[in-house]
């Protein structure tokens, strides 16, 4: 036996697979947060060892410079040169401290020297040279102290390090160099390791937008299949309903021919030859619907351009509708004011579009139709206005009117019929021909097609205008 696989319907699929899209893209999201999270802990735990290091490194340099005697040179070869007393030379053969041996912008050179050699270049920083004995400031930057107190308010904000600036132990100097440390202040780290992260951070942002973006298509994507799949199983129902009907007319009426009283009779084989015509041009208009709809469907319809005069096409158009308008018990009201009905365009095509304007009108009307045709011009553009008092549009109709397959709900009104593709290939053709296309209606009041096209510029000499009613 075959294997028959199941598969759930889009109904059910929809939601599964919405869920499932959804937490990918939170756990995605969130997986990023927590790994910069932790990247910039990890950076800011780096930078503060570079910069312990750093300060390290000066302390040391500092602590080899530090305590060198004063030369006695120049005194012994000035006359009468004595050497000084015992005391005064102890005095003076102490070890000297930074602060004697350097100046405020040579330690700073240091510094930022230690800080690029630890890849921390152009580091904004404060610092201070501290006698440890007697807790004064041998040395320090203007800001030290603000950054000092803004510190011990947030301890996380700044990277504080004290080392001390001492002779090697064993050299002669250990015990007689004073005892000085060096104290440096980085501000704001974490806002300089958010800037050495920042390609990383926009590069995470970027792709998480990314991801939102292919998230809102797909799902887009499969709201419109969700309609398409609905649109195509109320197009195949319509189809289907709509060709049934006069097949099984026809059906009906050649099996009454085919009785042998019916043959005999003039009159009834006239009646059924009648029904059978009517019929099959009843599928023919259908066929010429679906065909309509294929050719809009193109990308670039092929048009073959001539000039024609609208009012009298337009016309014919009312007067080949005359039988739908008598079955509504319809009036038709029309007023060509136009100076000139001349436009540019495709006869079939051209044609099609102001029948199936006309055609709306009278199909989505009940009894007592009023039926408004009027045209105006300008000197570049024609226009012709399609107004009917039927059952109305609401809002939301409006904005889809000229989707395919779309059709409106029409309440209590059950007897229209079609595939919905009438208005969206007249979109298609009115924009084919470089026009525009406006809708205006009222739930319950009626609708109003505006229709505009550019007129021909060698035709701008008028026709007479006409006004009549026809019923």
């Amino acid at each position: 036996m075959a294997h028959i696989k199941y598969f759930l319907p889009l109904k059910k699929l929809f939601p599964v697979i919405i869920s499932l899209i959804t937490l990918s893209l939170i756990g995605s999201i969130y997986i990023q947060y927590k790994w910069l999270q932790i990247m910039l802990e990890d950076r800011q735990e780096e930078f503060s060892w570079k910069v312990v290091n750093g300060t390290i490194e000066v302390s040391e340099h500092l602590a080899q410079q530090k305590g060198t005697l004063p030369s006695l040179k120049s005194y012994r070869t000035k006359p009468g040169f004595s050497f000084p007393s015992e005391q005064l030379q102890s005095e003076l053969m102490k070890p000297s401290g930074v602060a004697q041996k350097f100046t405020e912008y040579e330690v700073a050179e240091k510094i930022r020297q230690a800080f690029n050699n630890q890849g921390l270049p152009k580091l904004h920083f404060e610092f201070a040279i501290i006698n440890s004995s007697l807790l004064t400031y041998e040395m320090k930057t203007r800001s030290y102290e603000q950054m000092l107190a803004e510190n011990k308010v947030d301890s996380t904000k700044n990277v504080t390090t004290y080392y001390a600036i001492q002779p090697q132990s064993g050299t002669d100097w250990e015990n007689l160099a004073p005892e000085e440390d060096i104290s440096v202040i980085v501000p704001n780290i974490q806002r300089v390791v958010l800037k050495q992260m920042k390609w990383m951070i926009i590069g995470a942002i970027f792709f998480t937008l990314l991801i939102i973006a292919a998230f809102y298509v797909t799902v887009y994507a499969l709201i419109r299949q969700k309609k398409l799949s609905a649109i195509k199983n109320d197009f195949i129902n319509n189809m289907t309903h709509e060709f049934k009907t006069p097949l099984a007319t026809i059906s009906l009426a050649v099996d009454a021919l085919k009785n042998e009283k019916v043959r005999n009779d003039l009159v009834k084989m006239d009646y059924f030859s009648g029904i059978i015509k009517e019929e099959n041009k009843r599928m023919n208009k259908h066929v010429e619907t679906i065909l309509q709809a294929a050719v809009s469907d193109r990308e670039n319809v092929q048009l073959t351009k001539r000039p024609i005069h609208v009012h009298a096409l337009m016309q014919e158009i009312i007067d080949n509708h005359e039988l739908q308008i008598g079955e509504k018990k319809g009036l038709v009201e029309v007023r060509f004011t136009a100076k000139s009905d001349t436009v540019e365009a495709d006869p079939v095509h051209f044609r099609n579009l102001l029948s199936n304007l006309v055609d709306n009108a009278i199909k989505y009307s009940n009894e007592n139709l009023l039926l408004k045709v009027s045209t105006q011009s300008t000197n570049k553009t024609f226009t012709i206005r399609v107004e009917d008092n039927g059952i109305g549009m609401s809002k939301e109709t409006v904005k889809r009117i000229f989707e395919k397959f779309y059709r409106a709900h029409t309440g209590n009104l059950h007897n229209v019929k079609g595939f919905g593709l009438g208005l969206s290939y007249v979109k298609a053709m009115v924009d084919a021909h470089g026009g525009k296309i406006k809708v205006e209606s009222t739930l319950g009041k009626g609708s109003l097609f505006n229709v505009e096209f550019p007129l021909m510029k060698s035709h701008l000499n008028g026709v007479k205008t006409d006004s009549h009613l026809h019923s």
